[in-house]
């Protein structure tokens, strides 16, 4: 009964330039750390092989440390990995793979599938059919030899493709990397294992994207796995197990607040994201000046548990309460100041006038801190 585990676009020497230096060093090493958590896996589970549905690399001009990094955090998982080239990482006549060559930085378990040729693993009782990427983009269906070819009866038919499933994924017609819907029937596939799409997705009981087992954007298409696939026998319909294993799920929150409970239950959902995640925060609507002291108290923690934390508070007009300005002392001279700020926000400037408030919200607090008069 083989099995199978399906993983894809670990796009390692990905650069995370928008993020602060320390945070983009971590998440580029946690697509090598996820490698290893696979191979770990693999070992445990005494998988047949491992099927890397192409994208491997997130570009051709990665580094040679980072290629030889690469291989060596496979190292765990001592069966078969086969691999396929992706859009980032096509076999192009001199490429990633060329170069991994040359250095010898690929072991001997690990078997590059770059052209499209059967691959047959007799003992383990399956066939690969690959269909590499060997340029970025064709318009090309580059499984279609599958229709016609060849394996020795009695072993497995596994293809192994990267692309767009027409009509599923890619709703234009001039989509590349097109793959059939249905190349799984005309192929007579027992599995059918896809890269390029970056979440976990089931086409139909044969077809399966495993999706990227590092998140790496905000977008909620269930990121961070990888699959286990058993097939009894051939034509046996495949047994597919959805296996977490990212480190940094990415995260994104939009609020309104509007009273101060709002407030209350967004700091309480912050608090519970996972650690380690990569959140970004964007809210409106109204808040008082205590109100975002209390905020940027919980924003200050939640900065120092979480990977990354982008916020963007643009959208929060400050409204000071009378017990805002009662609590700061704010009276007389201050206090018309922070009532004139206040009616400046909704103004040209108002970001300013925002700014300008905070800042005198916290001199306040401070002297009050400090025993002094406002």
């Amino acid at each position: 009964m083989p099995r199978f585990l399906h993983t894809a676009d670990w796009q390692v020497g990905r650069q995370y330039a928008s993020f602060a230096p320390d945070d983009a060093v971590a998440m580029a090493e946690a697509r090598i750390s996820v490698i290893e958590r696979i191979a770990n896996l693999a070992a445990e589970e005494a998988v047949d092989a491992v099927l890397v549905a192409g994208d491997v690399f997130d570009a051709q001009m990665v580094s040679d440390r980072t290629i030889r990094r690469l291989f060596n955090a496979m190292a765990a998982y001592t069966g078969p990995w086969i691999l396929i080239s992706g859009n980032h990482d096509a076999a192009l006549a001199e490429s990633v793979w060329t170069r991994a060559q040359r250095l010898e930085a690929v072991p001997a378990n690990a078997h590059l599938a770059l052209t499209a040729e059967v691959m047959e693993f007799g003992d383990a009782g399956f066939a690969i059919l690959p269909a590499p990427l060997t340029q970025r983009h064709t318009m090309s269906d580059l499984t279609e030899w599958f229709d016609h070819a060849e394996t020795t009866d009695g072993l497995l038919r596994i293809g192994l493709a990267h692309g767009s499933v027409q009509g599923i994924l890619a709703e234009d017609e001039n989509a590349t990397n097109p793959i059939s819907p249905e190349r799984y029937q005309s192929a007579k596939l027992d599995f059918l294992a896809l890269g390029d799409w970056h979440g976990t997705k089931q086409i139909n009981p044969r077809t399966w994207y495993s999706g990227t087992p590092e998140q790496d954007r905000f977008k909620g298409n269930d990121p961070g796995n990888v699959l286990m696939v058993q097939i009894p026998e051939v034509g046996a319909e495949p047994q597919v197990e959805i296996r977490s294993i990212g480190q940094h799920p990415w995260i994104q929150m939009k609020e309104r607040l509007a009273v101060s409970s709002d407030l209350e239950q967004l700091i309480a959902r912050i608090e519970g994201q996972p650690e380690q995640a990569v959140v970004e925060l964007r809210l409106e609507g109204e808040i008082s000046l205590l109100g975002k002291q209390q905020l940027e108290r919980a924003l200050s923690v939640a900065e120092a548990r979480f990977r990354s934390l982008g916020y963007d508070l643009s959208g929060l007009s400050l409204q000071p309460t009378e017990d805002d300005i009662a609590a700061l002392h704010a009276d007389g001279y201050v206090g018309d100041v922070i009532a004139e700020l206040r009616d400046q926000q909704e103004g040209e400037g108002g970001e300013v006038a925002r700014d300008a408030m905070a800042i005198l919200a916290s001199i306040l607090l401070e002297k009050q801190a400090q025993g002094g008069d406002a």
